[in-house]
């Protein structure tokens, strides 16, 4: 579970989140939504620790967050797939998964079968260079990497920018799978609703740094898409 209670946070002196409250329940699937700008990158640096919280409180499964180092998320059961992938592009596939395998959660040191599992193309890539992939292939990379971690929470921004249809729809099934079969919570940034709707089961509107509407994905009617989703 994840809960945050009047989270501030400022950047370069602007204040980006005002007062937040969340809670993400163990075992969902939720998607932060909100127009380009509203925070919601800066939210999930913030979850991560990348980013400092001004004030506030933030508990990860049951553990106090707010001054725990980044190094710290994979520790108590969370994986990142950030916005771009930031894959290693001069290390093989293979290495990049590797990078993986020092989280204390991971106790073997051989790259899970799992993941190839729900990423075969990656077995056939294993010695090609990540800055050699397709865009989609790098993403699946990004994901698989994180579920190297074996963590209980998968936090993911925008995994479908620039993404073919293909991958689109394998990376859908995949996060239900992780959330069907093994219980993972999966907390999604995304922009494109069709797939918000496909994969989330709950939902958090965000609007100039705060929360305005939370709910199940069926109650977000077209109203509310109107006022704080459409360009």
């Amino acid at each position: 579970m994840i809960e945050l209670k009047n989270v501030n946070q400022k950047y370069g002196g602007t204040q980006i989140l005002w007062d937040l409250n969340m809670t993400i329940e163990k075992g969902s699937r939720t998607c932060i939504m909100g127009r380009n700008g509203v925070g919601k990158t800066t939210l999930l640096k913030c979850i991560m620790g990348m980013l400092p919280i001004k004030s506030g409180s933030l508990v990860i499964n049951g553990v106090d967050a707010v001054k725990k180092s980044v190094e710290n998320r994979p520790e108590i059961g969370v994986g990142y797939v950030p916005q771009g992938r930031h894959i290693f592009g001069q290390l093989t596939v293979e290495e990049n998964l590797k990078v993986s395998l020092n989280c204390k959660r991971q106790p073997s040191k051989t790259i899970p079968e799992h993941v190839f599992e729900l990423f075969p193309v990656l077995k056939e890539m294993l010695h090609r260079r990540g800055g050699d992939l397709s865009g989609g292939q790098q993403q699946q990379l990004a994901i698989a990497r994180a579920l190297v971690v074996n963590p209980d929470i998968l936090i993911l921004d925008e995994p479908n920018e620039g993404i073919q249809p293909n991958v689109v729809q394998l990376i859908r099934d995949v996060l239900l799978k992780l959330n069907k079969e093994q219980g993972m919570t999966i907390v999604l940034v995304e922009q494109k609703l069709p797939f918000a709707r496909a994969v989330g089961e709950n939902f958090h509107l965000m609007e100039k740094g705060e929360v305005v509407a939370s709910g199940a994905m069926q109650e977000l009617t077209d109203e509310l898409v109107g006022q704080y989703l459409a360009v």
